[in-house]
């Protein structure tokens, strides 16, 4: 992994995204969607992840983030992405409505026998690409994309009209995860 996809400053806040592998639209039924609020949600109570702004898309998630002190923001994305990716593939083989099965499993046990860092499948392509936000120009900019990314997908008219995202808590309203509004 090249040394610019780092978290290089523990106390700094970061953008990152979480790419499905071969961008799969895996995050387009509510179950899956629900996994990743839960375990968003977890990571915030008891892995030390400070949630400032979310968005779950159809095959990523960007997300603005920090870690309160003494946690590090790689230990807990390499336990979300590791849960998530077998709690997600696990809720898709078992789930007798998804039309998708078979493919899906296929991708994800042919990427995950091509890297030897996965004992079975891989879920989530490798890197989270963090970038630092170390100004008020980039943090505005990020929340902006990050918060119009449904909106730009033609999915709602408004930002705080998609459920699966912070844009709600920016607006006033309390969203399905309780994060720190970034000033």
């Amino acid at each position: 992994m090249a040394s610019k996809y780092k978290f290089h400053n523990p106390e700094g806040t970061y953008f990152i995204t979480m790419t499905v592998v071969d961008w799969v639209d895996v995050f387009t039924r509510p179950i899956y969607n629900d996994i990743m609020v839960k375990s968003l949600a977890y990571s915030i109570r008891n892995k030390g992840l400070i949630l400032h702004a979310w968005v779950i898309m159809s095959n990523h998630i960007h997300l603005i983030v920090s870690a309160s002190h003494k946690h590090k923001l790689s230990d807990i994305f390499r336990d979300l992405k590791k849960f998530t990716s077998k709690k997600i593939a696990t809720e898709i083989e078992n789930n007798i409505e998804e039309s998708r099965k078979r493919w899906l499993l296929w991708i994800f046990r042919y990427h995950g026998s091509k890297n030897p860092n996965n004992d079975e499948i891989q879920f989530w392509q490798q890197d989270n690409f963090p970038i630092e936000l170390d100004t008020t120009e980039m943090i505005d900019q990020r929340l902006e994309y990050l918060h119009n990314n449904p909106v730009k997908a033609t999915i709602v008219h408004e930002p705080e009209h998609f459920i699966y995202s912070s844009a709600i808590d920016y607006a006033g309203g309390n969203g399905l995860i309780k994060i720190e509004l970034i000033d």
